[in-house]
Parts: structure tokens; sequence; C-alpha cells
């Protein structure tokens, strides 16, 4: 936070001419008192050894010039505004693997239950477990400047939330997309992960924001969680496109090493098919990725969940750049005012004659109401 001064009234600062070539005058005035005691200790004699004050009145007279430029600085309506600098938010745009192998029930629903308050009971998908994740990512931002978006893939790209910073709409989207991804297994659609239309439709979204909203101070980064399965697309042709855009992509692994069982699909005449095969969570995939995309690797249940949205929004905040704030203005003119009263006040403890002491209060009198119908 800094402060800085301006002037209501600018015009009025040329009158501080007077009271500098006042200043001058009064610097002239001391060294000729200085000169004269000199030479009348040089040239006087007397029995007794007389005293004389270095400045005489001259103090109250200073003090007077003080008080004057201080009225003249009061005339011109100081004042102060104050200057936040601080960082812009973040804006973090979640690419989230809705394929077939996301309903793999081989992660831990401690974390869902844990959230929502419930005993742990049973195992949870892999997309339960993204979108606990998600909501504590999202209770992670300040929301002041920070946004969310979301898009969910498989072989197309889907966007389900553009970027906001509303909280409510993101945690609405959570809560009715938390049963199963919007892909479904009938589809063979649904058994593709093309991570390069999930990149290319979140650079969509940044586009969109800023065609709309205009440029954005905020740092950008995806966030993918996926576990890894069977990816298909130019997967390094779409991190090329994003290192261009220079967003960095972190990556957060969902499953396990043991894996589990893909679920099965129906046919068309309500017939099961077998389940495909087992389904792991492909980790040296991920990390390649990330280390790709110029991000960073996480992995649910090996880290924790706030640890790991912790790190991801300081890594934002970090990319992002400073922002200055104005504040509000606060008016001065009554402490250059004080001063002035003050300054007038104390150089009558100079003065010895009451002659002298009536004209200053007469003077003083006369400054108020002349202040008063200007600054009233």
């Amino acid at each position: 936070m800094a402060e800085g001064l301006q002037f209501g009234a600018p015009q009025y600062l040329w009158l501080l001419a007077a009271p500098a070539v006042l200043l001058v005058t009064w610097c002239w005035r001391v060294w000729r008192r200085w000169s004269d005691l000199r030479q009348l200790r040089e040239r006087r004699s007397v029995p007794v050894r007389e005293r004389f004050g270095l400045t005489g009145d001259l103090p109250f007279w200073l003090c007077l010039l003080l008080a004057i430029t201080c009225l003249v600085v009061a005339v011109a309506r100081p004042q102060g505004v104050t200057t936040v600098v601080g960082r812009a938010g973040v804006d973090i745009v979640v690419l989230q693997d809705g394929s077939a192998s996301m309903h793999v029930t081989d992660v831990s629903g401690g974390a869902l239950q844990q959230a929502q308050g419930e005993s742990p009971v049973g195992p949870a998908t892999r997309w339960q477990r993204a979108m606990t994740f998600l909501r504590l990512l999202g209770d992670s931002l300040s929301w002041n400047d920070d946004r969310l978006a979301l898009t969910v893939f498989a072989h197309i790209a889907t966007p389900q939330i553009r970027l906001t910073s509303d909280p409510n709409t993101v945690f609405f989207f959570l809560d009715h997309l938390h049963g199963r991804p919007p892909f479904r297994l009938e589809d063979d659609t649904t058994w593709d992960t093309n991570l390069e239309q999930g990149i290319a439709w979140g650079l969509r979204l940044l586009e969109k924001d800023r065609e709309i909203h205009g440029p954005s101070p905020n740092a950008k980064l995806f966030v993918m969680l996926s576990d890894g399965e069977s990816w298909s697309g130019e997967v390094a042709r779409s991190i090329e496109l994003a290192g261009q855009a220079q967003v960095p992509l972190y990556v957060v692994g969902v499953g396990t090493l043991s894996g589990g069982m893909l679920p099965v699909s129906k046919n068309a005449d309500g017939s099961e098919e077998p389940s495909p095969g087992r389904s792991r969570l492909d980790r040296p995939s991920l990390q390649r990725i990330a280390a790709a995309g110029g991000g960073q690797y996480f992995e649910l249940d090996r880290d924790a969940d706030r640890e790991i949205a912790n790190a991801i929004i300081d890594a934002g905040r970090r990319q992002a750049p400073t922002t200055t704030k104005e504040g509000q203005v606060q008016e001065l003119y009554w402490r250059f005012l004080a001063a002035a009263v003050g300054l007038a006040a104390f150089g009558t403890v100079f003065l010895r004659e009451r002659t002298e002491l009536s004209l200053q209060l007469a003077a003083a009198l006369a400054t108020a109401l002349a202040l008063s119908s200007v600054l009233w």
C-alpha cells in the first residue's frame, strides 16, 4: 500500500512564491543581526557583560512565514490518494477426463464422505473422486479476482462452465455433475480420451472470454484431472499450443496403480457387454504430459487434496502480474490549517511587545475569515 499527494486546486500554489521571497529576506535579516552583534561586542566596552539574543524576535517571523506557507497549501486543497499494490488473480481452466475409464471404482470414497460430514462408506468412482477434489479447489480460491472454468472431454470436449468468478455457479454444476460424467457408456466415443480436444476447448474458452470481457491480467493455467488411460489425438501438438499461449498445464492423476475393472456397456437390445478389461493409472504418461506442459504432476490419495489445491493456486499467483488500485481520496487541507494555527501560536512566544501581540491576534482573525470564505 502506498500513498500519493495531489491537489484539488493547484492554481493557488503559485502563491508560495511570496513566502519563498520573504524567507530569503528573513535569512538576510538574521545575517545582518549577527553581523551587528559582532561589531557591537568589538567596539563597545562595559563593566558588565551584556547578553543579546542571537535572533531577537525573528523566530516569530519565521513561524509566521511557515504558517503562511501552510495556509497556501491548505487553499490548494491537498488530497492523499491511497494506492493498493497487489497481484492479479488466477484463471483456472479445468480439463476433466470424462471417458469410460473414469467409471472405475478403485479409489476411496472417504474423502467425499468426510467433505460432506458423513462417515466413509465404500469406494467411489474416479469421476466422483475428481469432483470432490474440484469442490475443495473451489473452496481454496479467494473468488475476489479468481475465476474458474470447466470442460469435460472424452473423444470430444464439451464446456460445462465458462470462466466465472461466481462460486455459486461452480458449486451448482459440480453438485449436478457429481454422480457421473455427461458422456454415456453406450456411445463408442466415450471409450476414447482425446486430450487434444480438451486443450483446444480450453484455449477457446480463454479466447472467447477475451473477446467478451477484454484482456484479463489474471494468470492462466490448465488443470487436467485424468487417469491417463487410452490417449488419442496429437497430444504433443496440443501441449505445444498451450505453451505458445503461455498457459502451463498441471496434471492431477486419479486412480491407482493396481486399477480396477472397466464398466460394462449395454447393447441396443439391452444386453450387457463383458468388461473390456482392467484400467490402471498411467502415472508415467501423466508425468510426461505435466513436464511437457510446463506444469507439475500431482496424484489424488497420494498427496493431500488441500496441499494439491494450494500448490496449484500458489503457482498461478506467482505467475500473476502486480496490479495497482487507487483507494479513497482523503482531504488533507485541515491538517495544514492546524499546522498554520500551531505555528502562529508558537511564534507569539518570541514576541515581547503588547502592540505586536494585538496585531498578531487581528491578523489571525482576518486570516480565519478569509479562509472560511474560500474553503467553505
